[in-house]
């Protein structure tokens, strides 16, 4: 096992001009780390700096406040607070955050000065980005170049691309104490933003196929950064490859030596619409709708939750009926 994941930094400069260029490399990190940072992509450091200060304005709001928009368990929208249990630790991750889509419920303008207009510029900045990487992966998955993004249309009925405002709070708790327990991400593709000196994120190579829960123990830690964006694949699009691309699992930590300080981060996860139906071009699993085979793994990894709700919420354009 290498001393350190090779996490490589691509550039997305004249994209159109180096397209197969950047697809190799985008291809590679996929089907080995998972993961890979991206460079020269459109968002300027000040552009995300903005946005965090709008995520900071609305976590430092009083908790009645923010519970005017509760997390909602039919849409999975919505502020909550030490409310995931992974089942990889058994308790719960020690953070609050706000989940959202373009169309739903946004805290005013009132309670988090400018918050509609910038996240609105935010949302578009990603989705923009994230239809060149799924541009590439299309391609070199042998599909049509749209196929993988049409199919995230975030404009199209049965939309399930999210963003998630994340705070992991202040603790003085144990050191290497989980901040966010091992997961891995159930939709097609993460773009990940973070802060310098926020660091925590620990990515573990290795997994061979997206139905595989097994852990390794070498967990390699991904330095947070102002700028560039870490991207990773999910499981959806690691069964959507034929397991070509590698979901791999990944934490939150603490610190070993003393405090962890809080830390922010904020995440863009593109997710394949509700009656869209996937296979991979191998057709090594039998098609499934996106919307099915979300329900299935969100079963998986928070089955414990299930009891909080009715299972015949699900339906329409609702999410998944659990807490996430």
């Amino acid at each position: 096992m290498p001393e350190q994941l090779d996490v490589p930094s691509i550039s997305l400069k004249d994209f159109e001009s180096r397209k197969e260029e950047i697809t190799k490399q985008l291809v590679e990190a996929a089907e080995t780390a998972g993961f890979l940072s991206l460079v020269d992509h459109g968002i300027t450091v000040e552009e995300i700096d903005r946005q965090f200060a709008i995520s900071r304005v609305f976590f430092d709001l009083p908790a009645d406040v923010k519970a005017r928009i509760p997390h909602n368990l039919h849409t999975n929208n919505g502020w909550e607070y030490k409310s995931q249990i992974r089942p990889s630790t058994g308790v719960a991750d020690q953070k609050e955050s706000f989940w959202l889509q373009r169309n739903s419920q946004w805290p005013t303008d009132e309670d988090v000065p400018g918050f509609s207009e910038g996240t609105r510029n935010f949302f578009a900045k990603c989705e923009s980005i994230s239809k060149q990487v799924l541009a590439c992966l299309s391609i070199a998955l042998g599909f049509p170049e749209n196929h993988l993004y049409d199919a995230m249309d975030v404009d199209a009925e049965g939309n399930l691309t999210q963003m998630r405002m994340i705070h992991y709070m202040a603790s003085e708790n144990t050191a290497g104490t989980w901040r966010a327990g091992n997961h891995t991400d159930i939709g097609c593709l993460t773009l990940l933003f973070q802060r310098d000196g926020e660091d925590g994120l620990e990515v573990c190579p290795g997994r061979e196929n997206h139905n595989d829960h097994a852990i390794g123990d070498k967990f390699f830690p991904i330095p947070a950064r102002t700028g560039p964006i870490v991207v990773n694949i999910g499981d959806m699009l690691m069964a959507w490859s034929d397991d070509r691309l590698k979901a791999n699992y990944h934490r939150v930590r603490a610190k070993d030596l003393g405090p962890s300080p809080d830390r922010y981060s904020i995440a863009y996860f593109n997710t394949g619409r509700r009656n869209v139906v996937m296979q991979g071009p191998l057709k090594k699993y039998p098609a499934i709708s996106c919307g099915d085979y979300f329900l299935h793994k969100t079963a998986i990894q928070f089955g414990h939750n299930f009891k909080k709700v009715e299972p015949a919420a699900v339906t329409g354009n609702s999410l998944p009926t659990v807490a996430v």
